[in-house]
């Protein structure tokens, strides 16, 4: 078995998928290694296990909306595609979704997975409650204030099987989405905060092999005073005749609508649509955040090592995120920007451009994505994150025989065994 990328051949003894949580509680009780797996879309071995990998998939599907309380309650298996549009339909909206509909709820949350926008946290800081079987197969649940509760959002599967999540709603909205392209790279430094604040949700591409970015998307959300018309030029940037995909040759008809139509958040907030699969997984990808402040100088330094980093890149990402307080957050108490890379599935080629990226933008405290390929070492992690402690004393609270713990965790992590 292995992961959407096909980098990561999972070495678990056994793969079950229980029908109800009574099983699942049995099955991890009874286990001496045990780690949840999503949809398979992290690019390292931080699911895997030597013992019993469990999906939460065939646990009965669980889709509660409260318009009231304002949350949406849902199994940890499902996909984000999987509900947002009935979210919709019932006149709610999540504040914000990944690039990929297809990712499920719970990896997402426990990797601290996000979208973009300055005013928008992370997928995770959306949760306000989720329920989780426990090693001795107990289940419990844990609500925002709750002791440990901002440990146990973004867990990387540490505490146990997250089975269900409630996850905090917001008035439904309609989105406009637009690509630019040609944008020079003098003009996104000196304009950065102004790019990152022209819409609701802003990625910019580039391929790192010219001094112009290769697109920017725009997501605006359509308020009262209704749709707009995109300008055909914006700081130098001119609007593209047409749709196009992020990495530069690949056919668009996979990725949401760019025409500027108004249409509801979750059908314009991913980059990819839900009844396509966006790509073969033939890729790796490896992002880094540093504080919104460094964005800049960071970017300055990526781009100084551009050579290194070109050959081995199909597109760079950059998106910003609001500072959270999950403890584990790559967003943790700071503004953030992201950069992403999505690089060409070859292992050996992307090793020297990793080193090159990592080695840039080590002055800036970069935190690598939990669930994507990274080197930073372990010491340099935990100085990275104010509770880093807090969460190894959680995990060994709730799992102190370390049946959740697999070579990946203990690697990054003291506690347990």
């Amino acid at each position: 078995m292995r992961n959407w990328a096909g980098n990561v051949t999972f070495g678990a003894e056994r793969v079950h998928t229980p029908s109800s949580l009574d099983e699942l509680s049995e099955l991890v009780a009874a286990g001496s290694a045990v780690r949840a797996l999503g949809t398979g879309h992290s690019f390292n071995t931080i699911a895997d296990t030597r013992g019993t990998l469990v999906s939460v998939a065939g646990l009965p599907r669980v889709l509660e909306i409260d318009g009231e309380a304002g949350t949406v309650t849902v199994s940890a298996g499902l996909r984000f595609g999987d509900f947002t549009t009935a979210l919709h339909r019932a006149g709610l909206a999540l504040h914000n979704l990944g690039s990929l509909p297809h990712i499920s709820v719970a990896g997402a949350c426990a990797t601290g997975t996000h979208g973009s926008g300055n005013g928008n946290g992370n997928l995770a800081s959306a949760v306000r409650a989720l329920e989780l079987v426990t090693a001795d197969g107990s289940v419990v649940r844990l609500r925002r204030g709750d002791p440990g509760f901002d440990g146990a959002v973004v867990s990387l599967g540490a505490l146990g099987v997250v089975t269900r999540l409630t996850l905090d709603a917001v008035p439904a909205y309609d989105i406009q989405q637009w690509v630019y392209e040609g944008m020079a790279h003098d003009r996104l430094r000196d304009r950065f905060d102004e790019v990152m604040a022209a819409a609701y949700s802003v990625s910019v591409f580039t391929d790192w092999r010219a001094d112009r970015v290769t697109r920017i998307w725009l997501k605006r959300r359509v308020g009262a005073d209704g749709p707009q018309t995109a300008p055909p030029q914006w700081l130098g940037a001119t609007l593209a005749d047409g749709p196009r995909h992020p990495v530069p040759g690949v056919p668009p008809e996979y990725c949401t609508d760019q025409s500027g139509r108004p249409g509801p958040w979750h059908a314009r907030l991913p980059h990819f649509r839900l009844e396509f699969t966006p790509s073969n997984g033939d890729e790796l990808q490896s992002e880094y955040f540093v504080a919104r402040g460094d964005a800049v100088a960071a970017f300055d330094a990526l781009d100084r090592v551009r050579e290194r980093i070109a050959p081995a890149v199909q597109i760079g990402e950059i998106r910003t995120v609001a500072a959270d307080g999950l403890w584990l957050s790559p967003a943790h108490g700071r503004e953030a920007v992201a950069f992403h890379f999505t690089w060409v599935p070859d292992e050996e080629a992307v090793a020297p451009a990793l080193r090159a990226v990592e080695e840039a933008l080590a002055p800036f405290d970069a935190r690598p994505h939990w669930g994507k390929v990274f080197r930073t070492d372990p010491e340099t992690l935990r100085g990275l994150y104010g509770r880093y402690a807090d969460f190894e004393r959680l995990a060994g609270e709730y799992d102190p025989a370390g049946k959740f713990r697999n070579d990946w965790m203990r690697r990054y992590f003291r506690t347990g065994r």
